[in-house]
């Protein structure tokens, strides 16, 4: 079975910033299943879809949230699957305080973070992880790293 990557974000106001994600997910044939939902507004909704993302054949979960951005730690809370977070910018510091947010985890419960509106190298992260176990994956990755030093 081939594992698929959900994409979370706090608001529907962050699909511009999140969309890399989805398109790199898309071109190296990484299904992606997108959805916003709030760890304030919709926790009990973050925490059902959350807890059976594993059963439903999600290897990777990456969270996009701004400002006090706890999606990914409550994310990280209801999985053992490896959550990415996104700080996305916003708020009076640009996004520093989503960064802090998504970077100061407490002892295990660790959250993988990538820069400030980093969607498209959180989806390459997400990547990496599946193809521990997925060869052809693993070959377009080096194919799309060979693309990048030639470019």
């Amino acid at each position: 079975m081939s594992l698929k990557v959900a994409v979370i974000m706090g608001s529907a106001s962050d699909t511009d910033t999140m969309s890399p994600a989805r398109e790199t997910l898309e071109r190296f044939g990484v299904e992606c299943h997108w959805e916003v939902m709030s760890a304030h507004r919709t926790p009990e909704r973050v925490r059902c879809f959350v807890s059976q993302a594993r059963d439903s054949g999600f290897g990777v979960i990456i969270c996009g949230a701004g400002m006090a951005a706890h999606l990914a730690g409550v994310t990280a809370a209801h999985t053992t699957l490896p959550v990415i977070g996104v700080p996305l910018a916003g708020g009076a510091i640009g996004g520093v305080d989503a960064l802090y947010a998504t970077v100061q985890m407490p002892k295990g419960i660790p959250v993988a973070t990538v820069a400030i509106n980093g969607a498209m190298n959180a989806a390459l992260l997400a990547i990496q992880i599946l193809a521990v176990s997925n060869p052809g994956l693993a070959d377009q990755l080096e194919a799309h790293r060979a693309e990048l030093a030639g470019g």
